[in-house]
């Protein structure tokens, strides 16, 4: 597991852009209006060759504005998941009565603290550092999120005071599951299906589940580990106290595991949220299969599995190379076709091609279908070869990067995916330019 930096401070102190600053991408919404920040946003970064997540919160105060409580719990939370705290101050506002009252909140979380003044955007604002001493939180550190001034010093400090990730003790081939799903699709009661005991809760009330807990067994000579997760609540409704772990546990499951079930209602039908949970998934580069779960309820006809499945993939259009289930874990129908599926997107998920037959692929595909010009040239591929599994990765060699298309690249992954079988899991080819 990674470890984890969270980054609180009071509204419009600059959290959101030093977060964006810090990931390398605008992933989190900013604007003048204190408080739009109302729920956490995680990303993954680097810095000085260690990886780690970002958590970032909305604002602490007291005073009694919209959303306050939760945020309130929302920044609370962060700090007790996280393993670094950056707290950021307006260095241009000094020090007030909320930054004091969330130094006294992080007394308590007993956790490195970075003590970030921003807003410092040019020199004669550095002075006015010395005031945060005050709070007694060590050494504060002149920032410009919007400038980027400061910013080394600060990854620096933070980087020495993170724990080093850990890893997991599985054996490599151990397959790693995750259920994930939002609340109610019955994530608990297929892991206990799948296992044959009755190791988890299963209740019909949203949240039962809220840690992440890891379950070994064995099936056939094969050994697994069922990593089963809190359902991921609706943007909005994540400090939800009976809940208030669910997500971050569920984004480090999912880095965890090979592969990921993910369950879908077939009473209720497809939502929204199910869609950004498997872009969770997408997103880290997992395996996946999609598990409709509940399929003893439908009404059914010859043409109903045909029917869901066609909607599935018309929503779930990023996740076209995924194969698809109907279970029940209720009655256990169809239960015996989820663990083969997912031996054979384990295994695709870490396999590896020989170097000639990759490159006899690729030049078959050049030739079957040869790139048009885009960005000024014509795509030309020299060598291939695969330089990672977990997912399958593959190093092209090619006269310019900048005349991959995206739908050639796309149509590349799916002649690959084609050649070599690889259903349920994600390619990732990666150009570099011939010197």
């Amino acid at each position: 597991m990674l470890p984890s930096i969270a980054i609180v401070g009071r509204p419009n102190v600059g959290k959101s852009m030093l977060f964006n600053r810090i990931v390398g991408e605008r992933k989190s919404i900013t604007d003048e209006t204190p408080g739009l920040t109302r729920d956490r946003l995680y990303a993954k970064a680097e810095w000085l060759g260690r990886h780690f997540h970002v958590i970032d919160t909305g604002g602490i105060d007291f005073d009694d504005a919209p959303f306050m409580n939760e945020i309130k719990h929302q920044t609370e939370i962060a700090i007790d998941e996280a393993d670094v705290i950056i707290f950021v101050v307006d260095i241009q506002a000094g020090v007030t009565d909320s930054d004091e009252y969330i130094a006294r909140i992080l007394y308590k979380a007993d956790k490195p603290v970075i003590l970030a003044a921003n807003k410092a955007d040019d020199k004669s604002l550095t002075e006015q550092v010395y005031e945060f001493y005050s709070l007694g939180l060590g050494d504060p550190m002149p920032v410009s999120a919007i400038h980027g001034i400061g910013m080394g010093d600060m990854l620096d400090e933070t980087v020495k005071q993170m724990p080093e990730a850990t890893i997991d003790a599985y054996e490599p081939d151990r397959v790693r599951l995750c259920l994930i799903g939002r609340p109610n699709v019955g994530k608990s009661s297929l892991m206990n299906a799948i296992i044959g005991e009755n190791r988890v809760i299963v209740s019909d009330r949203p949240g039962t589940t809220r840690d992440a807990v890891d379950f070994p067994f064995e099936r056939d000579d094969k050994k697994y580990v069922v990593i089963d997760t809190a359902g991921l609540r609706k943007r909005g409704k994540v400090y939800e106290n009976a809940e208030k772990y669910s997500v971050l546990r569920a984004m480090s499951a999912i880095e965890r595991s090979d592969v990921c079930l993910i369950l879908l209602d077939a009473e209720t039908g497809i939502r929204e949220q199910d869609k950004k949970i498997a872009g969770y998934a997408d997103d880290a580069y997992k395996a996946c299969v999609i598990v409709v779960n509940k399929w003893d309820i439908v009404a059914k006809d010859d043409r109903t599995m045909n029917r869901f499945e066609e909607e599935v993939r018309a929503h779930f259009k990023f996740l076209s190379h995924a194969p698809i289930v109907f279970v029940s874990a209720k009655t256990k129908a169809r239960l015996h076709t989820v663990l083969p599926v997912v031996n054979d997107t384990f295994d695709a998920y870490t396999k590896n091609v020989s170097t000639s037959v990759l490159n006899d692929v690729i030049a078959d595909a050049f030739a079957m279908n040869p790139p048009k010009t885009h960005g000024g040239g014509v795509l030309k591929a020299y060598y291939a070869t695969q330089v990672a599994s977990r997912p399958p990765s593959f190093l092209l060699f090619v006269n310019n990067i900048e005349w991959m298309h995206f739908s050639y690249e796309r149509y590349l992954k799916n002649q690959l995916r084609a050649a070599f079988g690889f259903v349920g899991t994600p390619i990732k080819i990666i150009l570099r330019k011939r010197d």
